[in-house]
């Protein structure tokens, strides 16, 4: 992945936040950047792993869900500022992602983003150049791991950040929790328990995503960590259309469905 191509999707994600209250799509976005609407969306989709379609979508459904909890703005003036010409197909777009109407969303006065902008890594070591070294957490990689989260927010619904901070730091203390690096960059990191065999939580830099690097964590914790034990992961069930990928992951790497869950007040499946 060259530096330029990198830079190129930076300008992009900047040119859709800096709309994200007006009606956007790939067209528009297309010529705001000058280019052919079939490059973009090629280009941002083998960047980033979704297409730019499904990143609007997603962020301005993220900043719908912030007023309907930080503002008092009534729900058909949100739908109208994410891009919705009718309530209703508003609540139906809403209600498929969030799993809840925006009313109810709005009661349970608690938000968390579907998708947060994209920071990307501006220099990337190709996929057959880069150094798979898995290591142990330590705390001074903490501050680089809650930035990392930010950019995998898309497979976690419902994660509150500050819990999530005090369930790293826990994790690092009894040396349960693992990160990758491409230089300065986190691109991987997963946590894990050694009691249940289960793995809490495994997250890839989205850039990275056709690295290998699932697989590689995988390997990893295979080998050295649950040898000859079952392991199992949750994710999100099937046709969840939240979903940007994670459970077709784990199905591939050889992950196979068990009991269906409710976890936070979201309702997810884990594989075993």
């Amino acid at each position: 992945m060259k530096g330029h191509k990198v830079e190129n999707i930076a300008a992009v994600i900047s040119c859709v936040e800096a709309h994200l209250n007006e009606k956007l799509d790939l067209d528009t976005v297309a010529s705001a950047v000058r280019y052919s609407k079939y490059h973009l969306h090629r280009m941002f989709k083998d960047t980033v792993g979704i297409t730019l379609h499904d990143y609007i979508h997603r962020r301005q459904l993220t900043e719908a869900a912030k007023l309907l909890v930080f503002s008092e703005k009534p729900i058909i003036e949100i739908a109208l500022v994410a891009g919705y010409e009718s309530q209703q197909a508003f609540t139906s777009v809403f209600k498929s992602m969030y799993k809840r109407t925006p009313l109810e969303y709005r009661q349970n006065e608690v938000f968390y983003p579907l998708q947060l902008e994209f920071a990307l890594n501006k220099n990337p070591t190709a996929p057959d150049a880069i150094m798979q070294e898995i290591t142990y957490a330590v705390p001074a990689d903490i501050p680089d791991w809650m930035n990392f989260i930010a950019l995998v927010i898309d497979g976690f619904p419902c994660l509150d950040e500050s819990s999530h901070l005090e369930q790293v730091k826990q994790y690092i203390q009894r040396r349960q929790a693992l990160i990758m690096r491409d230089g300065a960059t986190i691109i991987g990191a997963a946590a894990f328990s050694y009691q249940t065999g289960s793995i809490d939580f495994l997250a890839v830099h989205p850039q990275y995503r056709h690295y290998g690097v699932a697989k590689a964590f995988l390997d990893f914790m295979m080998c050295n960590l649950f040898v000859g034990r079952e392991i199992s992961i949750t994710t999100f069930r099937e046709g969840d259309k939240a979903d940007t990928g994670q459970r077709e992951e784990y199905k591939r790497l050889g992950f196979a469905e068990s009991e269906l869950l409710t976890e936070f007040g979201y309702p997810t499946q884990r594989l075993i």
